[in-house]
């Protein structure tokens, strides 16, 4: 099916990561984030287990491996000017099937960022940072970006303390800590789950972009961690994640859609929305019990009864490959990987447009 228009036309291609079926990936409540390499291979997680799935762009599952994590959350592709890595956050717990619910359970590293090859070898590890807040707090990252030297950067790299005391953590390229901001320092005030950061080269001075979902907003710093603005607490509600289309940046909104916005900031459209679940508050009486899943009859969580191609229930994930085409993982139990492949429009002999799928 086709959902959107023009430029922000796409094919929906349902279940377009072919997982193997089994008990875990059924079950198991996914917590996912997407990155795409410049070979066009594309990365994501097992629904139920810490393993890192690639997949050729049509889903077809060219290997797998195993991360020492807890959960694989976000994750980002990252080079350093002559190899590329593959970086994952992971906030040490994930929910698991206990009965007929879910409970966190914590792993044995707890919360780390992890550097990997692409066929899983371990890098380099970034632990919790030396700082007062973590005297009796929790670190348990949820995102990461580097400030690649393949794109002029200098090699930094920044954590998102989503899950945790909501700090932003700056480490060199040697994994040593360097500072941290909280939003306090910044006109906009102090982070909410920043959910997501992304160094973004958009513009000749590339910018870093935290993802603070609580407050509803992007908060914009550069790259030596100084506040420049916020923008869309006007039409977002749970931005999630980052993935950068041309000129336009799109916001994985776990309400239920993906926000596209302009180079200067400016909203655009939605794409995908679910207006059933984007537009009311967590834990309103509107809301779909158990979301982002269902209860049966008895209150046991089950996967999503609600789910239809053309409408996302919750994104977490977003990646965009060199062909403008949109992965999206979204967090549910079972999880659901889809792709939105944009339409090209092309003139016809009368002047008028006729659309494609590249």
């Amino acid at each position: 099916m086709i959902i959107g228009s023009g430029e922000h036309g796409y094919e929906w291609i349902d279940g377009w990561a072919k997982i193997p079926d089994s008990l875990s990936a059924r079950d198991g409540w996914a917590h996912p984030g997407m990155a795409v390499a410049h070979t066009g291979e594309i990365f994501t997680v097992h629904p139920g287990e810490s393993t890192v799935l690639v997949f050729d762009p049509d889903g077809t599952l060219k290997r797998s491996f195993e991360a020492p994590a807890r959960e694989v959350h976000q994750m980002a592709v990252a080079s350093d000017g002559r190899d590329d890595f593959l970086w994952i956050a992971d906030p040490g717990r994930k929910n698991v099937r206990a009965g007929g619910m879910y409970e966190p359970s914590p792993g044995e590293w707890g919360g780390q960022v992890l550097q990997l090859t692409f066929d899983g070898d371990v890098v380099s590890r970034i632990e919790r940072p030396d700082h007062a807040v973590y005297s009796d707090g929790t670190f348990a990252p949820t995102a990461v970006s580097v400030f690649q030297l393949a794109m002029g950067g200098n090699g930094d790299i920044w954590v998102a303390d989503g899950y945790g005391e909501s700090y932003l953590h700056r480490y060199n390229s040697s994994g040593d800590y360097l500072g941290s901001v909280n939003g306090e320092e910044g006109r906009a005030g102090r982070f909410a789950c920043p959910h997501a950061v992304w160094v973004d080269y958009r513009k000749s001075e590339p910018e870093l972009l935290i993802a603070d979902r609580t407050n509803r907003r992007v908060q914009v710093y550069d790259l030596e961690g100084q506040y420049k603005r916020h923008f869309g607490a006007d039409v977002m509600t749970s931005p999630s994640s980052f993935a950068v289309d041309g000129e336009q940046l799109i916001v994985a909104e776990l309400r239920a859609r993906l926000t596209v916005f302009d180079i200067d900031d400016n909203f655009v459209c939605y794409t995908g929305e679910n207006e059933r679940i984007a537009r009311v508050d967590r834990n309103s009486p509107e809301d779909v019990p158990g979301w982002p899943n269902n209860l049966d009859e008895n209150g046991n969580v089950i996967r999503s009864r609600i789910l239809e191609p053309g409408s996302f229930n919750s994104p977490h994930g977003v990646a965009v490959d060199n062909e403008g085409n949109i992965y999206v993982a979204e967090w549910l139990v079972g999880g659901r990987y889809t792709k939105l492949v944009k339409q090209r429009s092309s003139v016809t002999a009368d002047g008028g447009e006729s659309a494609s799928i590249s």
